[in-house]
């Protein structure tokens, strides 16, 4: 009689090694490629070192030094900057350096492949400069090591195009009015510029970050390398397999490729998944692996991970922590660990629940609903509406009805249809499951009458409803009776033209109440008008 002795640990090893072979042979969606050409044209800046480096790259690359302070040295081709300011943008073989100021006579620019900066002050000051842009320190290992990364940078180089941008649901602004900035502001390369109502990204000065992504609250750009839909198929099909053949626990690990190098060995229940870059999963992601039966997620933080997107990481696990806890499940679900902890921490904290079925997508706000949705159902607190942390890409309005004129210039901005109008009628109509309190209808509001609040509906039938913020009786046109304005828009705009000198009379007045088309009928009849130059309706709406 044979007797089966194997252990937890046993199971849950064998059970990942099956899991991890079954997703190696997902199809994963391509993803375009970006090109650099370098010549190897360089151009060092800095003081006197800067000189003497020099000579030890003359015989492999095209060497020329931007002297800020210090003497030249003979055969060396040195540009003393003579206290000119300096600028320096561009990327991999495409470099541009200037001198002084354009239209002066001093003014100088050059064209780079490579820049070396060895200034006590780096000229590019961005957490993570450019392709191409190296900075050292002056010891001798430093410029060893910036010697052989520089002769390694000539030639043709391809990196993956790691974003798709979508213009029609960002709401970096709408209509001269300023809306979401997060992207700008998150990404440490500067690739990212503001063009009024949307963004442009450089993708030669994209390196892949992905934090952009995280904070992006409609989902208009988009983290392709890999697709968000690859991902979580990924993610589903190795709990899947994990759970069927027997394993009990599962921890999804997530780590960048800078920090795999430094894990050390991990409990059999913990399924590592290696990303380029860690801030490009985001909070859809991990409540994903939640609703999939993941017991727990780690985000393992590697020491590459700059302060500033530290910050905005950190930031977004509060917001999912917040969902969490309002749903009666433990906050430290998702937790955040630095990739080189000797010990992984793989604590499950999660209850076990019926794990979700929905198929892998890239629509950011559809997948945060279906996590959500699937964790309500579960939850061990069901609490339909509950506040969340400033940030959180979720909320509502609240109108000032006494000023809201329904002019519905909120409407025509709102970048994801939130706030509508209500077809014919005067009414404005929320819709709480598109709102990403971006701010843009309370921005473009000329009566100030919008507030936002930050919160979630976790019950889908409440969040899904259409609402109606205010509506009021349309006022009709007191010589047809057409409706053509709501009574509030016509007694404010009385009130603001009841000193002007063309509204004196009654018959100037009453036009006011009119529709267009009987208004320019008064008009031609009446030649005290026509004097007045009256031909078209105020413009006050």
């Amino acid at each position: 009689m044979n007797m089966n002795h194997d252990t937890t640990e046993d199971i849950n090893t064998r059970a990942r090694a099956l899991a991890q072979a079954a997703v190696e042979g997902l199809s994963v969606n391509p993803t375009g490629l970006i090109e650099y050409r370098s010549h190897g044209n360089l151009v060092i800046i800095g003081n006197e070192e800067a000189v003497e480096f020099a000579p030890r790259l003359h015989d492999k690359l095209k060497v020329q030094v931007i002297l800020r302070d210090g003497y030249e040295e003979p055969g060396i081709a040195v540009i003393p900057a003579g206290g000119r300011p300096i600028r320096v943008t561009g990327y991999l073989g495409a470099f541009q350096i200037t001198l002084g100021v354009p239209g002066k006579p001093n003014y100088q620019y050059l064209d780079a492949d490579l820049v070396l900066d060895l200034s006590p002050d780096c000229i590019i000051s961005t957490p993570i400069p450019p392709p191409g842009y190296l900075r050292s320190g002056l010891d001798e290992n430093e410029l060893c090591l910036a010697e052989g990364a520089l002769l390694e940078l000539v030639g043709t180089f391809e990196k993956p195009r790691f974003f798709e941008y979508n213009a029609s649901i960002c709401a970096h602004g709408r209509a001269g009015q300023t809306g979401c900035n997060r992207c700008v502001e998150a990404c440490p390369t500067e690739a990212i510029t503001s063009l009024a109502e949307s963004i442009e990204v450089n993708p030669y000065l994209c390196q892949g970050g992905g934090i952009c992504a995280s904070v992006c609250p409609s989902g208009a750009i988009r983290y392709v390398y890999p697709e968000a839909s690859d991902m979580l198929d990924r993610v589903r099909t190795l709990l899947r397999v994990y759970r069927e053949q027997g394993g009990i626990e599962p921890i999804i690990a997530f780590v960048s490729e800078e920090g795999a190098s430094s894990i050390g060995k991990l409990p059999p229940n913990v399924l590592l998944i290696v990303v380029e870059e860690l801030p490009s999963i985001g909070m859809e992601t991990w409540l994903s692996c939640l609703s999939y039966g993941a017991r727990s997620v780690l985000l393992m933080k590697d020491e590459k991970t700059t302060d500033h997107v530290s910050d905005l990481l950190v930031e977004q696990i509060g917001i999912t922590r917040e969902i969490l806890e309002n749903l009666g499940f433990p906050a430290n679900s998702i937790r955040e660990i630095p990739a080189s902890t000797p010990a992984v921490d793989a604590a499950a904290f999660m209850p076990e629940i019926i794990p979700a079925t929905y198929a892998g997508l890239s629509e950011k706000r559809r997948v945060l609903f279906l996590a959500i949705d699937h964790l309500y159902e579960n939850a061990i607190r069901k609490t339909p509406i509950f506040s969340l942390p400033a940030g959180a890409p979720f909320g509502t309005l609240h109108i000032d009805t006494g000023a809201c004129t329904l002019c519905m210039s909120c409407t025509s901005v709102c970048p994801v249809h939130a706030v509508m109008a209500g077809n014919e009628l005067p009414r404005l109509v929320f819709n709480e499951s598109n709102c990403i309190q971006c701010g843009i209808c309370a921005s473009a509001c000329p009566e100030d009458a919008i507030q936002l609040e930050t919160r979630l509906v976790a019950d889908a039938e409440l969040r899904q409803r259409d609402v109606i913020l205010h509506e009021e009786s349309p006022f009709y046109c007191v010589s047809c009776g057409k409706p053509f304005a709501t009574n509030s828009i016509i007694k404010n705009v009385l009130a603001r033209l009841e000193g002007h000198w063309m509204f004196q009379d009654e018959n100037a007045k009453r036009r006011l109440m009119m529709c267009d088309d009987c208004r320019v009928v008064d008009i031609i009849q009446d030649e005290k008008a026509m004097e007045q130059g009256f031909v078209s309706r105020p413009r006050h709406q």
